[in-house]
């Protein structure tokens, strides 16, 4: 390792190593094999790169996926990559690694990774007797990778030129100038910044999100018969680590904690709720604690519960307040129950995210609203379908994600606020407003985007449409809903009730 400097090669021969549960490919039991990882010491060679070598890694990886690799199958990986370039700085000077060399560089690593294929046999760089190539590719393949290495070395560099990604070869023709740069528009460094900074924070807060369900799963295992007690210590650990905790355990428990004020003053208002019994004042205030979640789902539990117990002018209020916090040009859906399309954020969401820090990221971020089994007093007739959304022959489909929520019910937070506004409206007989509050409904419904849960807020909608005796959209709503998700869903069960009171009336 002469590039480091002495200093360095004994930090790196101290680092630990880790012993992973993968067998090679060659492997006659595989069951029983262990791989011995030495990524610190990785990690460690990796940061004293410059700027030349890093560019080649980075290309090499580049020719990886674009040229050498076929879509099937891949016989090179990356590590492949790594492990050619230590060895290509190991046996050259120093000073050949310069910006104006790149290409040479490049070409020699190229070179080196040909003659590896060629040998079938690239050891390890700490532990040489590790052959990385050993079993990966068949005699067809490496026939295949030989000519293409072949091809890519004796081009020149012209193979850049046919590289799209992050759109090398359009930024190659502009320098050269065989095409016009008014043509194109490529990120500067500081777009780039902002939108790796946005794609952070509200990656933070889907994993709050998405925590929330482990927690809770784990929660309704284990401490099923004491839900109260148990949230009670989870809150004082909490706070032990807001105040002791390193810098990322502050932050996770600052960021954690109000999602646990508003699931236990739930749980307390729908236990009081069903034993016929006023809220108690500790559950007000563990809602009220709870309300700086983020945007609207601390919010909207509170509104959901006053809805629950009648008080409409204090649901209204709320409601009402949640409104006005949210601005769609700057508040950003997320919902961390599970992986599914994401569209980018409006410029506003990322000019935000520029100013702010991690802890006020939540005040433009909505996440959705979760209600579990023990809070269902709190939850509206029509919404409480969706804790029984699967029939028998559904259960067996859900995949690991869904088994951590299905069994709640959680809706997108806008939907849901219209849809409150709606009832709400409704019993106050303010029919202006109720009707607004539709319109807003359907609107959101089917033009909002990064929700995760549409499917819930077409079941809503459509018994909206009920009320409002509108049978056929009520009829397309789930019919809509079920083309968002054909398994475990509750329209199902609204299908079925439609076409008996429709067949009733007959």
């Amino acid at each position: 390792m002469r590039w480091l400097s002495s200093e360095r090669v004994r930090y790196a021969a101290s680092c630990d190593c880790f012993v992973v549960g993968t067998s090679s490919k060659i492997a006659v039991y595989p069951e029983l094999e262990w791989r011995i990882s030495t990524s610190l010491a990785e990690r460690c060679l990796m940061f004293n790169l410059n700027i030349t070598q890093l560019q080649c890694y980075v290309l090499m990886k580049i020719i990886l996926k674009s040229s050498l690799n076929s879509e099937k199958r891949n016989a090179l990986s990356s590590f492949m990559c790594k492990t050619i370039l230590f060895y290509c700085i190991e046996n050259t000077e120093q000073n050949t690694w310069k910006r104006d060399n790149l290409l040479t560089c490049f070409t020699y690593c190229l070179l080196e990774l040909h003659s590896h294929v060629q040998n079938k046999n690239c050891p390890h760089f700490i532990i040489s007797e590790n052959n990385l190539m050993a079993g990966k590719f068949t005699a067809e393949e490496k026939r295949d990778v030989l000519q293409k290495l072949c091809d890519i070395v004796q081009s020149d560099g012209r193979f850049l030129l046919r590289i799209n990604i992050d759109g090398i070869s359009q930024r190659l023709r502009i320098k050269l100038g065989t095409i016009v740069h008014i043509a194109y528009r490529f990120q500067t460094s500081l777009e780039i910044y902002v939108d790796v900074l946005t794609q952070h924070f509200l990656s933070l807060m889907k994993g709050i999100s998405g925590d929330q369900i482990v927690f809770v799963a784990f929660l309704s295992k284990k401490f099923f018969n004491d839900h109260i007690c148990n949230l009670k210590q989870i809150i004082l650990k909490l706070k032990n680590y807001s105040v002791r905790g390193n810098r990322m355990e502050q932050l996770a428990s600052h960021c954690l904690a109000p999602f646990i004020y508003s699931t236990l003053g739930l749980i307390m208002a729908s236990s009081s709720i069903g034993q016929n019994n006023p809220v108690q004042y500790e559950a007000l205030k563990w809602l009220s604690l709870g309300l700086n979640s983020d945007v609207t789902s601390g919010r909207l539990k509170l509104a959901s519960m006053f809805y629950c117990v009648g008080d409409m002018d204090r649901a209204e209020f709320v409601l009402r307040q949640t409104e006005s916090r949210y601005n769609s040009t700057v508040v950003e859906p997320v919902c961390g129950c599970w992986f599914h399309p994401f569209i980018s954020p409006s410029p506003e969401v990322k000019r935000k995210c520029s100013e702010l820090s991690e802890i006020c990221i939540k005040s433009i971020t909505s996440c959705c609203v979760r209600f579990l089994q023990t809070e269902v007093n709190c939850v509206p007739r029509e919404l409480q379908h969706e804790m029984v959304r699967s029939t028998p022959d559904d259960m067996p489909h859900r995949n690991q994600d869904e088994r951590l929520w299905m069994d709640y019910a959680v809706v997108d937070s806008l939907p849901y606020l219209y849809f409150l506004q709606y009832k709400t409206y409704s019993h106050l007989q303010r029919h202006q407003y109720q009707e607004r509050a539709l319109s807003n409904l359907g609107k959101v419904i089917f033009t909002g985007k990064n929700f995760g849960h549409r499917e819930t807020a077409l079941n809503l909608l459509g018994q909206c449409m009920e009320q409002e005796n509108k049978p056929r959209k009520a009829l397309q709503c789930y019919m809509f809903s079920l083309h968002q998700r054909n398994r475990n869903n509750a329209a199902k069960f609204h299908i079925c009730n439609l076409l008996r009171k429709y067949a009733s009336n007959r």
